[in-house]
């Protein structure tokens, strides 16, 4: 699960900042090659989402789907100083319990 883990991790630092690095460059001027790197790194999202173990691809995008929520929240307070309120982490652990049931082996 640890694999899985850093890998669902992995995947969502790709997604968030490829699409934070594409924000900056249409929403705030940045150089286009800002938006370059971004499509990049969103790029490498896919591909690492691909060395999941888990057999189908939407329990795996599902499950990922909700580990992209809590890092988003992260990612906001990080790097935005958008501090979460206890809502954002009551909805976060809900996401997480999700993940938790999608996850579960299956007989």
């Amino acid at each position: 699960m640890i694999g899985a883990t850093l890998l669902f991790i992995l995947a969502g630092i790709g997604e968030i900042g490829g699409g934070y690095l594409i924000w900056l460059w249409l929403r705030e001027g940045k150089p286009f090659y800002w938006g370059v790197l971004g499509g990049i790194a969103l790029a490498l999202y896919g591909v690492v989402a691909t060395f999941q173990t888990f057999p189908t691809f939407g329990r795996v995008y599902a499950a990922y789907r909700g580990v992209f929520i809590v890092l988003s929240i992260l990612w906001g307070w990080g790097i935005d100083g958008e501090k979460p309120d206890t809502l954002d982490w009551v909805g976060a652990g809900i996401c997480l319990i999700g993940v938790m049931v999608i996850l579960l082996p299956r007989s």
